[in-house]
């Protein structure tokens, strides 16, 4: 993959996320809604532009593919496709309507835009699309003490995995639920929350900058699945609608058929996710010689590289 392809991926997610958020704001979003929609679509598009410029700047100075490679690129278009889905197109708009429909927005954010940014090496080509003195800045405030502490503990596995797991059953409780369908506020937070715990546990769990996970990541990755499984199997076979929506009767569905499927969502396609994690981890372990294996547990926080 030359540099030429390069600007063709983000070109094509960059043009998906304006159109997207546009798409979402005018049908049905109020004045709040809409400003948040294009607050987002332009903090994704700089996003994209320094991924690009970062790539480029990287690539002339090493070679293509170096460093950053082709699929880390693709794995960042890919993410950032997600996240329009997730945030900016009409499924957002559904799910203020449909249980079924918020839970797949957030599985989207959770298990598939989060570990994709993580494996696509987005600090990197950040780093590279500032300046040299700004670069230098970054490197400085990342590796003093305090910083690099704090990071360490709450990017270690075990820490991450709890995180993430408060985060998602505390925003499941139904008043707090609820109330992020009816402030949006709230629902910007709520999203802050299942993004940002999830974007730290996907770190964690494959090993942080090092990219070879400890065994540590495999325990946690068992026991989020477990626990998530669990909440969506309570979902599922509740006896009675757990939340309330302004229009129960979307798609057909009763609240209970509405909530059931949402939960299956989590349970079944949620679950897997996770296994297939565990299993990418694995094959690392048996592509890895022994001596190169960190013991479990390890994790060291990504480093910009510098020019």
């Amino acid at each position: 993959m030359g540099i030429a392809t390069l600007r063709v991926l983000i070109a094509a997610a960059l043009a998906a996320t304006p159109g997207a958020g546009i798409a979402h704001a005018l049908p049905v979003s109020g004045g709040d809604d809409t400003a948040f929609d294009a607050i987002l679509a332009g903090l994704l598009v700089v996003a994209c532009v320094l991924y690009a410029c970062g790539v480029v700047r990287l690539w002339r100075k090493a070679g293509v593919g170096r460093g950053i490679r082709p699929g880390d690129v693709v794995r960042f278009a890919l993410g950032m496709m997600t996240l329009v889905v997730a945030l900016l197109s009409p499924l957002d708009v559904l799910a203020s309507r449909s249980f079924a429909a918020h839970m797949i927005g957030h599985e989207l954010l959770m298990i598939v835009a989060a570990p994709l940014f993580v494996l696509s090496r987005p600090l990197e080509a950040w780093a590279w699309a500032l300046a040299r003195p700004a670069r230098r800045a970054v490197r400085s405030f990342t590796h003093a003490p305090g910083v690099r502490r704090v990071w360490l503990t709450l990017a270690a596995p075990v820490a991450a995995a709890c995180l993430h797991g408060l985060a998602l059953w505390i925003w499941h409780l139904p008043a707090l639920f609820v109330a992020a369908l009816e402030s949006a506020g709230m629902h910007v937070l709520q999203h802050a929350c299942f993004f940002g715990s999830a974007l730290a546990f996907w770190w964690a769990m494959f090993g942080g900058a090092a990219r070879v996970p400890g065994g540590a990541s495999l325990a946690c990755l068992f026991a989020t699945m477990l626990h998530t499984s669990a909440l969506g199997a309570l979902l599922t076979l509740a006896p009675s609608a757990l939340y309330e929506h302004a229009n129960p009767d979307v798609l057909g569905l009763s609240p209970l058929e509405d909530q059931q499927l949402g939960g299956l969502v989590m349970w079944v396609p949620g679950g897997l996710a996770y296994v297939v994690a565990g299993l990418m981890i694995v094959a690392v372990w048996l592509r890895a010689p022994p001596h190169a294996l960190p013991p479990a547990g390890a994790l060291s926080p990504g480093r910009a590289r510098s020019a």
